[in-house]
């Protein structure tokens, strides 16, 4: 186990963890839960539904405490829509489980619900989240809420009454939740699943509470008279599902997106559900903030081709991925940058492990960088020879990702291929998948002769003190050093001036020069960085050499 006092100084997830243990009493085992559904593509803004809870579940356990991290996969949740990109022929399942909807073509899953919880299982087992998961499938086809389905059942006219405070006139399309409507006729809290489509296109038309025997009629125009004490194809509807839950599961924390937080919302309906009729608990949930992508809203799984954990993993490494919600507060907006400010961000990891690893970092600095490279269980996988992320995606792209060439340029930067990974990794997916199409740099094959004898006589004075001394130093400091310092000499002034203005101008122009020479354009990755993908053969070559 990973020595468990990580906080020199108390965080937005320490004070959680006080309230949660406080709440839990002594000698309780500690539940936080999440609950996912995997209606589609399980996207990037539902991990904070994970990473919330885990952050807390990992400080409780971290102190000692028993404690249990639950992940509910609502498996069991009718089919809404056909997500973009899949046949639309699936509509023809529309209303029946998640769990018996066939997976996407070419899948190797049993079914839709199994197919899109797999890549969120392997991107959780990838960040260090342990818990355990629940299939809602499995619990209610199994009879295991077989109590709590009668119990919701003989108290429904004490939930109809809860939920008749908050209902509206209208139907909420944003939510499409029968539960939010004015109904006419007896309000029943449990829906089934026909018998015959499958669907839940169902309407209960009678219930007797000694005997359970309820009769149903569908859409379809199957209608069915079972005892609700034997029969598990149904469930609870969500809003008196959720506080069941909490009740069954002795939850203590979960928190939820502001969808779920606003007044007359399933947190606080359910508050008054778990505690009028289960007899439990509401457990401790705070708000919190969507996750988006630099440059996009709040995202939703039903528009299709939005990033998820697997994507975002691809480009990030596991401890800033985990940085990122360890470091903001619930209530605070997360942006995950999938474009060049991707480099901003792994600027500022660097700068924080420089920090923590000179004794320089704050108190909650070092606590947020604790929780991202290490749980109660395990240290999480880090690149042990980390090049400037910047520094490596130009690199990869100048060199198109060639290997040879790869360990040639990581040898100057005092990095081994093995040893820049995974980072190295995570820099080529980025330039292979996200990189803009006007970013790439490709060399020039061959020296732009028009260009050189246009060059006035100051010009070409630079250009040849950049090539006579191109290998003085062969190093990333030392090709910085060089390129800033031609202006200086020209100027005749030491390397170490402060530069002025006139001598800023005067760099920018030689730089211009240079990129000319070498990519054909006015500007492109740091200079000294381009140098050294380049090789010094061949930026002497295209300087004229």
């Amino acid at each position: 186990m990973v020595e468990t006092a990580v906080t020199p100084e108390p965080d937005w997830v320490s004070a959680m963890a006080d309230e949660v243990i406080e709440r839990a009493g002594p000698g309780t085992r500690i539940v936080c839960a999440s609950g996912l559904s995997p209606s589609g593509p399980i996207h990037l803004g539902n991990l904070r539904e994970v990473m919330t809870p885990h952050l807390v579940a990992d400080e409780i356990r971290r102190r000692g405490y028993d404690c249990e991290h639950l992940v509910s996969w609502d498996d069991y949740d009718r089919f809404r829509r056909v997500p973009a990109g899949i046949d639309p022929a699936w509509s023809e399942h529309i209303g029946k489980p998640l769990s018996e909807v066939p997976a996407p073509l070419g899948s190797p899953f049993a079914n839709w619900a199994e197919h899109f919880k797999a890549p969120m299982i392997a991107a959780l087992a990838d960040l260090g989240v342990p818990f355990r998961g629940i299939s809602q499938t499995e619990m209610y086809t199994s009879g295991a809420y077989r109590d709590q389905v009668l119990l919701a059942m003989r108290e429904r006219a004490t939930i109809d009454g809860i939920l008749g405070r908050f209902r509206t006139k209208k139907k909420d399309a944003a939510t499409d939740d029968d539960e939010d409507v004015v109904h006419s006729g007896e309000y029943f809290p449990f829906k089934p699943y026909c018998g015959g489509c499958g669907r839940d296109d169902t309407t209960i038309t009678a219930y007797d509470d000694a005997s359970t025997e309820m009769t149903y009629t569908c859409a379809c125009g199957f209608t069915e008279t079972v005892l609700l004490r034997d029969f598990t194809r149904g469930k609870l509807v969500w809003k008196v599902d959720w506080p069941m839950r909490w009740a069954y599961e002795g939850v203590h924390f979960e928190p939820s997106g502001v969808d779920h937080s606003s007044p007359g919302s399933s947190y606080q309906v359910g508050g008054l559900i778990v505690d009028e009729v289960f007899g439990g608990e509401q457990p401790i949930g705070p708000m919190y903030a969507f996750v988006g992508i630099t440059g996009q809203a709040k995202m939703s799984s039903s528009r299709g081709s939005v990033p998820t954990p697997g994507d975002a993993l691809e480009i990030l490494e596991v401890p800033v991925l985990r940085w990122l919600f360890a470091r903001r507060r619930p209530n605070q907006a997360i942006k995950v940058a999938f474009d060049q400010e991707i480099h901003r961000l792994y600027d500022e990891w660097d700068a924080l492990e420089r920090k923590v690893a000179a004794g320089t970092a704050g108190g909650i600095e070092t606590t947020g960088h604790v929780r991202a490279v290490s749980t109660a269980e395990q240290e999480l996988p880090r690149t042990p020879e980390p090049v400037a992320y910047r520094t490596l995606t130009s690199v990869v792209d100048v060199t198109a990702g060639d290997a040879v060439q790869l360990e040639r340029i990581l040898g100057g930067l005092g990095a081994t291929l093995d040893g820049a990974r995974p980072r190295l990794d995570r820099a080529t997916h980025w330039v292979e998948g996200y990189m803009p199409d006007d970013a790439h740099t490709r060399l020039r094959d061959e020296p732009d002769t028009a260009l050189l004898a246009s060059l006035g006589e100051q010009e070409r004075e630079a250009v040849a003190m950049l090539r006579d001394h191109l290998t003085d130093d062969w190093s990333l400091d030392g090709l910085t050093t060089l390129v800033y310092g031609v202006p200086k000499k020209q100027a005749g002034l030491p390397l170490d001036v402060k530069p002025t203005d006139e001598l800023k101008a005067a760099q920018r122009r030689f730089f211009v020069v240079v990129y000319q020479l070498l990519v054909g354009a006015d500007t492109g990755p740091r200079l000294p960085t381009l140098l050294l993908a380049a090789g010094p053969e061949r930026v002497r070559h295209l300087l004229g050499g």
